[in-house]
């Protein structure tokens, strides 16, 4: 895709520019539950239990999220460090840290109206009663800034070896737009067409969800559903071909 915006760009050529400064571990401490967020003054896993289901703290307040997802650009928290390449390596080969990661997505997932069904695919889907999943898909397509939020937390995923759940956040996205018409307001698409398809480093994959994503978008009576989106990831899961996936996602009609 042409023209991409600066900070993809840079995403996607891993930071080209970007240095490593040894003495910054701000990240890795954190997320190592050794160190507080500031100005919050939570470990990681204070924020996993306290703020579970806590809509308003999650909507209102903002320093957290550069916390709970860094990525090697600078945030709006200046309280915050850019991540570091020694800590991505650290973290990487830390099961437990990887694991409070993975959290910290589901953590979202709720706050969006929406949870995570498997570790191994990126199945997502629906939240389940007694959480009210339409009122945060209302909230999500009316406070916009959350838009900002997930770019960042799709480029975390990708650092730290879990790009494969981008692809369940962004087809199960897509499924509820073409079946169901949810989430389906001018931004949201614009942000996910513009930005959100485009925070995969893999190419392959990148050009799989985009297609997929451009089926949708032509009207052409195209639907893709939740049965679609299920088989795509199974069959991505199976053969380990996009091609193979792209084949089931964009098949069906």
């Amino acid at each position: 895709m042409n023209n991409l915006p600066a900070d993809i760009q840079e995403f996607l050529d891993n930071y080209p520019h970007g240095s490593d400064d040894e003495s910054l571990s701000d990240n890795l401490q954190f997320y190592r539950n050794r160190l507080r967020c500031r100005p919050d003054k939570l470990l990681v896993e204070q924020i996993h239990e306290q703020w579970l289901g806590d809509y308003d703290k999650l909507e209102y307040k903002h320093g957290f999220i550069q916390w709970l997802f860094p990525i090697r650009e600078h945030g709006m928290n200046y309280e915050s460090q850019p991540l570091q390449c020694h800590e991505i390596e650290a973290l990487k080969s830390d099961p437990n840290a990887i694991t409070r990661i993975v959290e910290s997505y589901e953590l979202m997932l709720d706050f969006y109206g929406m949870r995570l069904v498997s570790l191994e695919t990126g199945e997502v889907e629906r939240s389940l009663p007694p959480r009210d999943y339409a009122a945060r898909y209302k909230n999500l397509i009316r406070s916009s800034h959350n838009n900002l939020r997930i770019s960042r937390i799709l480029k975390c995923l990708s650092e730290f070896g879990l790009e494969r759940l981008n692809a369940g956040f962004l087809l199960h996205v897509l499924s509820e737009q073409s079946e169901s018409k949810e989430l389906n307001s001018r931004v949201v698409r614009g942000s996910m067409d513009r930005w959100w398809a485009n925070c995969v480093r893999n190419d392959s994959e990148r050009a799989w969800i985009q297609a997929t994503i451009s089926k949708v978008r032509a009207g052409n009576g195209f639907v893709f559903t939740r049965e679609s989106y299920q088989e795509a990831l199974k069959s991505r899961l199976e053969s380990g071909h996009l091609g193979d996936s792209e084949e089931a996602a964009t098949d069906e009609a």
